[in-house]
């Protein structure tokens, strides 16, 4: 706290601004410098738009599994052993290249789990990448 030495015993009651002008002067001289920098343009490469159509394949058809009480496994309504599923599966993957079809897995509620994760690491080595949970 700065005191007055004119002969009043109080305390100097003015606020000293001279640091508060130093910082402005710096943030103007900064601020001053970098204008011209950021509003230099960048060249920017955008899309341009065409009238050709692409044509997109229709999807695959879905393959729907189930597994039911017994722990049998059905590939669109008929019976397959789950062992044979990876194959099956990557046969299908080989088919349809780059557009995988969806797998739709159903499940009944007392089927045990193991099936449902052999079915999954099966869907997950051969790289399907839609796998639907249906009633």
């Amino acid at each position: 706290m700065a005191f007055s030495s004119a002969g009043r015993n109080g305390p100097l009651a003015e606020i000293n601004v001279t640091p508060l002008v130093d910082v402005m002067l710096v943030l103007l001289i900064i601020f001053i410098v970098t204008a011209p920098i950021v509003a230099r343009p960048i060249a920017v490469q955008l899309p341009q738009a065409t009238d050709r159509v692409v044509a997109r394949p229709d999807p695959p058809p879905p393959i729907e599994l189930r597994l039911d009480a017994a722990n049998q496994l059905s590939w669109n309504g008929r019976p397959l052993a789950i062992a044979d599923l990876q194959s099956r599966l990557q046969a299908q993957a080989g088919k349809y290249a780059g557009n995988l079809p969806e797998l739709r897995i159903a499940t009944d509620p007392a089927a045990e789990y193991e099936g449902m994760a052999r079915i999954l690491a099966a869907a997950e080595a051969t790289g399907m990448e839609r796998i639907a949970f249906v009633r």
